[in-house]
């Protein structure tokens, strides 16, 4: 048997193999040269999201400009594969709507989450609803109302998975990062119990944690599965929100022993799967909150992304930057100070930018959405600062 026969060389798709950089687009070499925490290399240009759209259009933005050419962000240079939640869990199928309870001027609806929601009577967004009952109370209510909710076997949670590929072969192609979205542990259990009963629940039925767990593992595991039969992935990307204002709402031993275990399984078990096995897995956790005393506690998971670290929780991506000088740091931009005119936003952009820009690994965004305090002159300035950097 000849055994110096050459092996089949792998197209350069982004699936079997890394896209060359010099036949990348635009935005994923940027987005990369972010990951990879380039000094020196020019910002990629996003935005977090929006609270302010209604009133720009009023102060003179145009409807008829995108956003990416009116602001210059770059070109897209990431493609996510959902199907796992992100701010509840991804119940099919999720509960039905309907109105609890008439109180004049507000309503309580179930929504699909099974959660009670207090509402302004006909409206649904534009401002931050209370939740005031959640379905998960006890093992019985977990079994009967929830858990058949997030059956793995489900056929129809697979039924998206050629619309993903297809939409996503073009921009996979020029290089972009491949990311899967996937609502965190802590996010899913309190979006069950709420943010009350959930810590109670660590204390009184642990074991409900962990089944809780268990079963958010082989969703996502399963699910993770068959998207890596079409794509290979560059990171995993959890929507958390573990922290408050003061620092994490659960200990560094509750993490270890509710959060961890799970995390790293399905990890372990993406990275065995990978099509392309020369790739790195990107671990990128988003949290609110003041986020910097939870970074050591991933990364014993290898954390490699952190977002968005608000700063009216004391967040400075700048000292983060200096203790974490191989962590990705995406967000920092402190939106209360946007909204106060431009030598605010100039003193902003001052005593981080440059300073990040030499670090590299910084992708500049709000703190979470632009407020509607932030007027439309006042971001085109800081857009304007944005992109000296890019």
């Amino acid at each position: 048997m000849d055994t110096n026969r050459t092996q089949p060389t792998l197209p350069a798709d982004g699936i079997h193999r890394m896209v060359p950089r010099e036949t990348m687009g635009p935005g994923p070499r940027k987005l990369r040269d972010a990951y990879a925490i380039k000094s020196g290399a020019g910002f990629y240009q996003k935005e977090f999201g929006y609270y302010c759209l209604e009133n720009w259009k009023v102060q003179g933005m145009p409807q008829d400009v995108p956003k990416d050419k009116l602001f210059g962000y770059d070109p897209q240079g990431l493609y996510a594969f959902g199907g796992l939640g992100w701010t509840t869990a991804d119940f099919t199928p999720g509960f039905d709507e309907a109105l609890i309870e008439d109180r004049g001027e507000l309503e309580v609806v179930r929504d699909m989450a099974g959660r009670h929601v207090l509402y302004f009577k006909g409206r649904r967004n534009g401002f931050m609803p209370e939740y005031i009952d959640h379905p998960v109370k006890d093992w019985k209510t977990w079994e009967d109302d929830v858990k058949w909710r997030l059956d793995p076997k489900t056929p129809s949670r697979y039924a998206d998975i050629p619309q993903w590929v297809e939409n996503g072969q073009a921009l996979i192609g020029k290089g972009a990062i491949v990311t899967q979205k996937v609502i965190g542990g802590y996010m899913y259990l309190r979006s069950l119990m709420g943010p009350g009963d959930v810590l109670y629940t660590f204390h009184d039925a642990p074991d409900l944690i962990h089944d809780c767990m268990k079963t958010w593992f082989e969703l996502a595991d399963a699910i993770i599965a068959e998207h890596q039969k079409v794509a290979t992935f560059d990171e995993l990307f959890f929507g958390e929100d573990i922290c408050y204002n003061h620092g994490p709402l659960i200990s560094p031993d509750m993490m270890r022993e509710f959060l961890l275990p799970y995390y790293g399984q399905l990890l372990t078990n993406m990275k065995a799967r990978q099509i392309d096995k020369s790739r790195h897995l990107f671990f990128q956790i988003d949290t609110d909150g003041f986020a910097p005393p939870t970074i050591p506690i991933y990364r014993e998971l290898g954390m490699d992304v952190m977002s968005p670290f608000e700063v009216a929780s004391y967040c400075d991506v700048v000292e983060v930057g200096r203790q974490y000088p191989d962590l990705v740091i995406s967000g920092g931009v402190d939106k209360r100070e946007l909204a106060k005119g431009k030598a605010a936003i100039d003193r902003l952009v001052d005593r981080i930018f440059p300073v990040m820009q030499q670090r590299g690994g910084y992708i500049p965004t709000c703190d979470h959405g632009v407020p509607e305090e932030v007027s439309y002159k006042d971001y085109l300035h800081y857009r304007k600062r944005c992109l000296e950097f890019a």
